[in-house]
């Protein structure tokens, strides 16, 4: 899918099957055996007359701390940089600024004898995802009516939040003012086709199941109107002849190498953590306006209940920097320098997954509670103003009561 992508010596990327640190340093979830019925049907086995063949991916972020510190994080879990397998190797097109840490997760064995694949990574600004996969093969019916029951489905969230929440314990120390509250959390699900009976192009996949395509993306086991079918597929994009990928809010279909899939995935991956941080912010900031709006209604504008709002200006001034602060690190935290390609792949999966508009959220409530910061601290001069001109006042008639009493004073 992409021309020239992420260097790996950025990435502390580790590919699921590749032993990336001992097993001595990393347990797994005390999870067991899951129940069968706990999850989703699973997958049908491997065939080899199937007409497709891939895997299914389930994308579960949760937003647990303002920050992580990665390099203590490292000398906790043991991890080092591993290389990430790409079509084509360009160091320097794709760079986080400060690459997540990432770690295997050991396999987890459900009742059914399925094993489940997964990893966890760790982002520097507090968010924690766990991608879950699953072989799959099958005709086009099956993918559909499995999207159809996966992306309602919400029994993968339970089994990610009882990993994340013992990883947390372990990492407790790298983790920067962690949320005690119920964290936010975001999930995707990428149906991946590595192969397609015959090696269809993009073009050809298109036009003879379109349709699918759709349904997949949509999570719909009914046939869409046309209209809503083209404004989904409108969301696709290529590189080669033989691959796609078709981007919705959440979900995604992509046909593509295991290799060449991988720079679409990190970059979903990527869009639905900065969708996770400004939802965060914009509650967090809608929290904080109403609070000043509360503090105003309860007589804050009073002549001599305005010196309080110092104190309530310097807090909402505080909150606006490290907003500002941490909603700029999560927005920065990749680069492309000269890959159009990828960052033409990541606008796409930012404007379908929501970034853009909870980004402009963010940055309105910012502006507003800016207007309130500068609004509170005139209300306040004017007040400490008065004061002194009152108390000039004072002193200018006691002065003028002893100077006619004839008494200096």
């Amino acid at each position: 899918m992409d021309p020239d992508v992420m260097d790996p010596e950025i990435m502390d990327r580790a590919v699921p099957g590749t032993d990336v640190m001992d097993h001595e340093t990393i347990t797994a979830p005390a999870v067991g055996k899951v129940p069968a019925e706990a999850l989703p049907t699973l997958v049908a086995a491997k065939s080899a007359d199937a007409p497709l063949s891939g895997s299914v991916l389930v994308l579960i972020q949760f937003d647990v701390c303002e920050e992580i510190r990665l390099d203590q994080l490292r000398q906790i879990l043991g991890a080092r940089t591993a290389d990430a397998s790409f079509k084509h190797i360009a160091p320097g097109y794709v760079r986080f600024q400060r690459p997540p840490v990432e770690e295997v997760l050991e396999p987890i064995v459900l009742e059914s004898g399925e094993r489940l694949q997964g990893d966890i990574k760790y982002f520097d600004y507090g968010v924690v995802s766990v991608i879950f996969e699953l072989p799959f093969s099958g005709d086009w019916d099956k993918l559909v009516q499995l999207s159809s029951r996966w992306v309602w489905d919400t029994n993968f969230e339970s089994l990610a939040t009882r990993i994340v929440k013992q990883k947390l314990e372990r990492v407790a120390p790298a983790l920067v003012k962690p949320y005690t509250t119920e964290w936010l959390q975001e999930d995707y699900f990428i149906f991946h086709l590595r192969e397609i009976t015959g090696s269809p192009s993009a073009t050809d996949i298109l036009a003879s199941q379109g349709a699918c395509i759709a349904q997949v993306v949509r999570g719909e086991s009914q046939p869409l109107s046309d209209g809503e079918r083209q404004e989904i597929l409108q969301s696709r994009i290529s590189y080669y002849p033989h691959d796609l990928a078709v981007i919705g809010w959440n979900a995604a279909f992509i046909y593509d190498s295991p290799a060449g899939a991988e720079t679409a995935i990190q970059l979903l991956q990527y869009a639905n953590s900065q969708l996770l941080e400004f939802r965060h912010y914009d509650n967090l900031l809608t929290k904080q306006l109403e609070g000043v709006y509360d503090f105003l209604d309860r007589g804050g504008r009073g002549l001599w209940s305005r010196w309080r709002t110092a104190k309530a200006a310097s807090k909402l001034h505080t909150v606006l920097l490290d907003v500002s602060e941490l909603t700029e690190r999560a927005d920065n935290a990749i680069k492309f320098l000269s890959d159009m390609f990828s960052a033409r792949l990541y606008k796409l999966a930012a404007l379908k997954v929501g970034v853009p508009d909870y980004k402009d959220l963010v940055q309105q409530k910012l502006q507003t509670a800016e207007e309130l910061y500068r609004f509170m601290v005139d209300e306040f001069n004017q007040s400490r103003a008065f004061v002194l001109e009152l108390m000039v006042v004072i002193i200018l008639i006691i002065e003028l009561i002893y100077f006619f009493r004839g008494k200096p004073i």
